[in-house]
């Protein structure tokens, strides 16, 4: 009897590490069918799951109904797990160099309890080669185990999208990979078990991991050209949404847009690649180019309002501005990596004062991470106003309540995503 067979018996469990954004959908969806152990290093995380709460606030209580999960903290509750899922993040460090910590103190996690004939899937996005060069070699030293004689390795890269309630993991085809045919089998068997959309095989680790790190990358550069275009297209006064809107009639045109690009995906994971590529001699120019132009966005939409502001004889210096939105995207919590907080830092820079109201982030995580207050409220005393993130909450909102947060008819609005360009007939607007 193979693990799989043994999983789908309960008669062995799958463990997975790492509870955020990715690990916990993941940990609950195979929790339906089968014995699962979810781990997590923080344990005030752990003891919110234990009580049927997502501490990204992503999944509703309900999700936890019917699963057989066992939240924890503790490494020698992963002794009984022989398939092991790391879905931990990667981030990049301020020099824009990837962090691995995260995923080498998870395999550190698992060679503690590792046994032979155990499974290692990752799924944590890293450049093509990490798992094996840089991952295996962490459980080998530790246990003293070698790879495919003794444990399985395999990469089957995540594809979750926060805040998206369409594609979830069980609709999104899973590409995976083993360290042999027999893994490759096995680990595509399991993952069948709640990804109904199927799986797609890769032919190598190495493989799996580039395609995910493209996925991404694409967006990227892609993003980068219609944030490159909206700068010209501004300077002739035409409005870079409506372009898009008339190009976008011809059926083979892709729909990009304009924006902030943060997260903790398309605005870190080219980094991955670009490191990789720059250490096997390869300087990449498109993408390094485009990131420079992303990673640019949040001060020029700050010059903008500057502009504006001076332009309707407001001095910056004694203005308010009021931004509305912290997270990375809409409709989430996540605020790690939000290039709103590059536009809030240009505008303090101007010595401008700005209040920021999320109706989604936490207040606590905002302060801790970015040093600043969210308010529960505005006021209504603002010279400006930006729109940085599409909550639903901001999108229904329509000029007169805008206004009403404005100090006089002066008014400026900053709409990042363009959602009123359409609505707005007196106060002064300007959208990408």
């Amino acid at each position: 009897m193979n693990i799989y067979e043994k999983l789908l018996k309960k008669e062995t469990k799958l463990a997975v590490i790492g509870l955020g954004y990715v690990g916990l959908p993941i940990a609950l969806e195979f929790a339906r069918k089968i014995s699962v152990i979810g781990f997590d290093i923080n344990a005030q995380r752990v003891e919110l799951m234990k009580q049927g709460i997502d501490p990204s606030c992503e999944l509703e209580k309900e999700a936890f109904n019917g699963t057989d999960i066992q939240f924890t903290c503790n490494i020698d509750d992963l002794k009984e797990a022989t398939f092991f899922i790391v879905a931990v993040p990667t981030p990049v460090d301020i020099h824009k160099v990837p962090d691995l910590k995260p995923v080498l103190g998870a395999s550190t996690t698992i060679a503690k309890v590792l046994k032979k004939g155990d499974y290692v899937v990752y799924e944590s996005t890293v450049y093509p080669g990490c798992t094996e060069e840089d991952c295996v070699p962490v459980l080998e030293k530790i246990t003293g185990l070698k790879m495919v004689t003794d444990f399985k390795i395999g990469y089957s890269p995540e594809r979750i999208n926060p805040g998206d309630k369409e594609h979830t993991i069980t609709k999104i085809l899973k590409v995976v990979s083993g360290c042999d045919k027999e893994s490759l089998d096995i680990i595509a068997d399991v993952y069948k078990i709640v990804v109904q959309a199927g799986v797609h095989k890769a032919s190598s680790i190495k493989v799996a991991e580039a395609a995910k790190i493209i996925e991404n990358t694409q967006r990227d550069v892609n993003i980068a050209l219609m944030n490159e275009l909206s700068q010209i297209f501004d300077r002739m006064n035409i409005n870079t949404y409506e372009v898009l809107e008339a190009a976008g009639t011809k059926w083979n045109f892709l729909k990009f847009s304009p924006g902030l690009v943060g997260g903790h995906c398309i605005g870190v994971d080219p980094y991955y690649l670009t490191y990789k590529a720059i250490a096997l001699g390869y300087k990449p120019e498109v993408i390094l180019s485009g990131r420079r132009i992303n990673d640019s966005m949040g001060a020029y939409v700050a010059k903008k309002l500057v502009q504006r502001l001076i332009k309707a004889d407001k001095q910056p210096g004694r203005s308010k501005v009021l931004v509305m939105g912290a997270t990375f995207k809409e409709n989430v919590s996540d605020i790690r990596n939000s290039k709103v907080i590059d536009v809030i830092d240009e505008l303090k820079s101007y010595s401008i004062s700005v209040d920021v109201v999320d109706c989604y982030a936490d207040k606590e995580e905002v302060k801790h991470e970015y040093g600043f207050d969210l308010l529960d409220l505005p006021t209504n005393d603002y010279d400006a106003i930006i729109i940085a993130v599409n909550h639903n909450d901001y999108t229904k909102m329509n000029e007169s309540e805008i206004t009403k947060f404005m100090k006089d008819d002066r008014g400026i609005l900053i709409d990042i995503k363009g959602i009123f360009r359409n609505d707005i007939k007196n106060l002064t607007y300007w959208s990408f």
